[in-house]
């Protein structure tokens, strides 16, 4: 097991993992940091932020599946 501390809308985040997903969870991490950031919820509790974030990332989620679908 290894710990990765992840920089989440201005707080560390520290996770364990399995050893040798490192870099898995740290790009992870970024692409939630990106959201957080575009997000722009300044003044937004911090839940709410993660929340609205996760949001978003299923929303792309859901849509790229429904791409896929179709595609096939």
């Amino acid at each position: 097991m290894s710990n990765v501390t992840l920089q989440i809308g201005g707080r560390a985040y520290t996770v364990a993992c399995a050893d040798g997903e490192e870099a898995h969870i740290h790009a992870l991490g970024a692409t939630i940091a990106e959201k957080v950031q575009a997000m722009g919820t300044a003044g937004q509790s911090e839940p709410r932020q993660l929340l609205f974030a996760a949001l978003l990332l299923a929303d792309e989620l859901h849509e790229a599946r429904a791409a896929l679908a179709a595609a096939q």
